[in-house]
């Protein structure tokens, strides 16, 4: 058993994807044509990080209720994580991408962290492994 997809709402199918891939490095899997549940079209639109298991199924806003979701499916909390091996090579190579930082890098136990915002203003933390710290990076606690 294993956790396959998990759905972000995003405003566009198309921006959302340049992020993911272009941005972040992320695989797209797949991106069909198919239907909603009432026959509308609409696209069904997976992401991935490479080699990893558990994907991205980009959902674009349908209705006032969804578009007051996008960014907000977490309740302002960070909400995924994704986990690099190297931390400060991924930092450089997203900060030089334009990805918004909203904390600076700072050591835990768990590993290097910082929190960042996708497309869609989904809060996410950036994890290395522990023990990963770069002299020019923070380390001091930042709210999330």
């Amino acid at each position: 058993m294993n956790l396959d997809l998990v759905s972000i709402i995003v405003d566009d199918y198309d921006d959302a994807v340049a992020f993911f891939t272009g941005v972040l490095g992320f695989d797209l899997v797949e991106d069909s044509p198919s239907t909603t549940n009432d026959g509308r079209p609409k696209r069904w639109v997976v992401v991935r990080p490479p080699g990893g298991r558990t994907g991205l199924l980009l959902a674009q806003a349908d209705g006032d209720e969804q578009r007051a979701a996008v960014g907000r499916q977490f309740a302002g909390r960070v909400g995924l994580f994704l986990r690099v091996d190297d931390f400060d090579a991924a930092y450089g190579r997203m900060t030089a991408a334009g990805v918004e930082f909203v904390t600076a890098p700072r050591s835990e136990p768990y590993g290097r962290v910082a929190v960042f915002v996708d497309i869609a203003g989904n809060r996410w933390d950036l994890l290395g492994p522990p023990g990963q710290l770069s002299p020019a990076a923070g380390t001091g606690p930042a709210e999330r």
